[in-house]
């Protein structure tokens, strides 16, 4: 059982596929909701600090790529930050929270993460509120896929 628990693991810190595709697989498996629920939440959640420490460095690297991607590197960046402009500080981190929560492809911790970097959040800050988002979506995931498996298989 330890091996399948570090399987949902790993496939929940994958991006993409993050803890949406962790809790099926788990479940799948036939590991316990309680067991699925903690090692895709830990799981999603490892990368996170590491892209918050980092990204700024790959982006700051793309650019001096060439400059067709610093052009649309920095076009992106001009993009998010008219958005963050719009929103006050603590309804920044909310909207982090709900965009990481939204339980459809494209939102996550990953992109959650990245977003935070753009918007020139604080890894203090961001961390928090992304885990918040990683839990509220691991929630809803885990009661889609147990609901659906009891409800199914009783």
């Amino acid at each position: 059982m330890l091996r399948q628990i570090l399987y949902v693991f790993l496939i929940s810190a994958l991006p993409v596929i993050e803890l949406r595709g962790a809790i099926p697989v788990g479940a799948a498996m036939g590991l316990p909701l309680s067991a699925v629920f903690v090692a895709s939440v830990v799981g999603s959640m490892f990368p996170v600090p590491f892209i918050l420490l980092f990204m700024r460095r790959v982006v700051n690297w793309l650019c001096s790529v060439s400059k067709f991607s610093e052009r649309v590197i920095q076009h992106r960046i001009r993009s998010v930050l008219n958005k963050r402009d719009k929103l006050r500080r603590g309804s920044l981190l909310a909207a982090l929270a709900i965009f990481v929560a939204v339980p459809l492809p494209g939102t996550g911790v990953w992109t959650g993460a990245m977003l935070a970097v753009l918007l020139d959040i604080r890894l203090k800050t961001a961390l928090p509120a992304i885990g918040i988002g990683c839990v509220a979506v691991g929630v809803i995931v885990s009661i889609l896929t147990y609901g659906v498996k009891i409800a199914a298989f009783g």
